[in-house]
């Protein structure tokens, strides 16, 4: 392998250890701590919600620090960084403890979009199946929590689901700085970030940028709360509501087993994972058709998906509630690379990790903001009402999606001496 496939293959992991840390606790929170702890599901979510806040409000402080060093370095920070936070916190023996060491792994998890996107909508061009793909790493991530963590509760403790990782994280750091050390060293801005200054803009290109950027931050912030729900409370939707397929598909892998014992909690981590997997492909189908038709169309087709499926799942048990969280999870995922390939074409390159910065500072804030929804919604109503108010926010999403401009305005497009053709 080359170094610049190399390269991209450490950013992609980097990814995908950014949203396995974050999403660890979800899974420890809805199978083992609430019984071995004695805390509700919904207390113990209070307890996340700092580290969620740190998610987004240090991500512009990161994208600052990255233009003003170097965006390789502080993707080795990343990785070192949140490895070792994530060991520390698998010391803890309270549900304060624990709270303070998910803050921590949030302020390192901050790092990486601002810094990890601006470095691949820079350094590559085909700028949508990049961001496509790195963000198949990142669901993946999401995925893999569910997954790994199901299984470190049932055959070695709570407690390796963050130990493990961390040390992977860590050796991935020494990988990742050992491959891009010249470029730690050289200087802070390449010629990418360097390039022309960009062409006087229009009266017009103004109008139009400004619509975009107003519907991206708007559509961030309410997507934000369906990909957080989702992902978050999957894997305890599942506990309560596919616990007969659980155990009928445990009873059967112990009979194809020889009789070696599958836990139940296994099974849902299990279930929850080949969601996550198959739904985050829909990010490679999402990335090709905004490289062919744009944002506007295909960001109608996703948020329909999601007003279909959520208004389908209320009542839904067993095997029509994982085929139809299947549904609401490619909705759910195939959003995601929408805003960040607006972003990548309509902002300047030497501003890109800022204005990066400045999107997930909105988007994990409203993360954080979403676990009390979650607690307060599921301790109230329970998750079929939580499913109503997210096909409302898909309704949302797709009302604002309907004054996009069916071609981006950018920078490059603008003419000098004449003023920007209308949409």
């Amino acid at each position: 392998m080359d170094r610049d496939r190399l390269y991209f293959l450490l950013l992609n992991i980097g990814h995908f250890l950014d949203h396995l840390f974050t999403l660890i606790f979800a899974t420890v929170a809805a199978l083992a701590l609430y019984k071995e702890w004695g805390v509700s599901y919904a207390e113990l979510l209070a307890y996340a919600t700092p580290g969620f806040f740190a998610f987004g409000l240090f991500s512009l402080p990161a994208g600052w620090l990255a233009d003003k060093w170097t965006r390789d370095g502080m993707m080795s920070v990343f990785f070192v960084g949140i490895g070792g936070a994530a060991i520390a916190t698998s010391f803890a023996q309270t549900p304060l403890q624990i709270g303070i060491g998910l803050f921590v792994i949030g302020m390192f998890a901050a790092i990486y979009h601002p810094v990890g996107l601006a470095i691949v909508t820079t350094k590559w061009r085909d700028t949508g199946m990049r961001i496509a793909t790195n963000g198949v790493w990142g669901n993946l991530g999401v995925a893999a929590a569910a997954l790994v963590t199901g299984f470190m509760i049932d055959y070695a403790g709570w407690r390796m689901a963050f130990v493990l990782p961390g040390v992977f994280s860590i050796a991935m750091g020494v990988a990742y700085a050992t491959l891009r050390w010249d470029g730690i060293t050289a200087e802070r801005k390449t010629e990418a970030d360097t390039g022309a200054a960009a062409p006087a803009a229009s009266a017009e290109y103004k109008r139009l940028l400004f619509r975009v950027s107003a519907i991206v931050f708007l559509t961030t912030a309410v997507a934000s709360i369906i990909f957080q729900s989702t992902t978050f409370a999957l894997p305890k939707i599942f506990d309560e509501r596919l616990q007969g397929l659980a155990g009928n598909l445990a009873a059967w892998l112990d009979r194809t087993a020889a009789g070696e014992g599958t836990d139940v909690a296994t099974m849902i981590g299990s279930m929850a994972f080949v969601v996550f997997a198959v739904a985050s492909m829909a990010q490679l189908i999402v990335g090709s058709l905004l490289d062919k038709y744009g944002p506007r169309r295909v960001f109608m087709a996703v948020a329909t998906i999601q007003i279909v499926f959520f208004t389908a799942m209320p009542g839904l048990t067993e095997g029509p509630a994982l085929a139809v969280a299947l549904g609401f999870m490619l909705g759910a995922f195939g959003q995601i690379p929408i805003n960040d390939f607006m972003i990548g074409k309509t902002a300047a390159g030497p501003y890109r990790a800022r204005i990066y910065g400045v999107r997930y500072v909105v988007s994990f804030t409203v993360l954080a903001a979403t676990l009390p929804l979650i607690g307060f919604v599921y301790h109230n109503w329970g998750f079929d009402t939580l499913f109503r108010i997210l096909a409302a926010a898909a309704v949302v999403i797709l009302c604002a999606v309907t004054i996009l401009p069916r071609k981006l305005p950018t920078p490059e497009t603008v003419p000098k001496t004449m003023p920007a053709a209308a949409e």
